[in-house]
């Protein structure tokens, strides 16, 4: 991991390489800066599907550069910092609040400096006579479908590539917590232990949204607050992240 500040040139990888939050394009051809401040992208390919040259980027926002092993897939590469206002980037999953509603579809807070837009027909099976009717204060998980400086971000509450709600929508009981965006980020990494240390003990639902926050579900109220000041323990540094501490202070919680 290397640690950037805003406007370094990070010569990477290849068209298998995915460019997430903190990092633009680099654009040679006026070197007039970066096309564009945020999102998602993969660097520009041939038409045989090798990269044409060397994909480079430019940070956006100082932190650490932090890259995941894709295994085969596309691995990622993105910043990490300590800043607690999310930027909406381009296929996060967030969780939000809907705050209005009118006649195509809904507002909903994510946390960022403005609200998102959610489109009625934005659902699983939608249709203009047969779509979701959600109030005010419901609790959507839903996927980031723009994310623009210049405009609002946009949500969708299904997978574009089935068409399946595949957990996506509306929230139904269970309990939302806020911490940091890098806790969030960690627990969706397909190594991370932490989630499958605490399923040992207590089996729940869980939803994580990069915009810091996270939704859980289990059986009992006791259990569901137990998960809740475990992550916060770990959010806040006053647990260690091992299996034994982690137990211990799940079952001491619901004592």
């Amino acid at each position: 991991m290397t640690f950037v500040l805003p406007g370094d040139v990070i010569p990477t990888a290849t068209s298998q390489t995915s460019f997430g939050p903190g990092l633009a394009p680099l654009d040679t051809s006026n070197q007039a800066g970066p096309s564009r401040a945020r999102g998602q992208f993969t660097s520009s390919t041939s038409s045989e599907g090798n990269s044409t040259e060397s994909a480079r980027v430019v940070a956006t926002k100082a932190g650490t550069l932090v890259s995941s092993d894709g295994k085969g897939k596309k691995g990622g590469v993105w910043i990490e910092s300590n800043s607690r206002r999310y930027t909406p980037a381009s296929r996060d999953l967030v969780l939000g609040t809907i705050i209005a509603r009118h006649a195509d579809g809904y507002r909903v807070d994510i946390g960022s400096a403005s609200m998102a837009s959610l489109d009625a027909l934005a659902f699983e099976g939608a249709t203009k006579r047969s779509k979701p009717n959600l109030k005010v204060g419901t609790l959507i998980y839903a996927r980031v479908s723009l994310a623009s400086r210049d405009m609002e971000p946009e949500l969708e509450c299904f997978d574009p590539a089935t068409g399946k709600s595949d957990g996506f929508g509306e929230l139904k009981e269970g309990l939302v917590v806020d911490c940091s965006l890098q806790l969030c980020r960690r627990l969706l990494t397909p190594k991370n232990p932490l989630l499958p240390i605490l399923a040992s003990v207590i089996p729940f639902e869980i939803a994580i949204g990069l915009n810091g926050r996270i939704w859980f579900k289990s059986s009992s109220i006791d259990e569901t607050i137990a998960l809740q000041r475990v992550i916060q323990g770990i959010d806040d540094g006053s647990l260690a992240e091992t299996k034994g501490e982690l137990e211990k202070a799940l079952k001491a919680y619901m004592a």
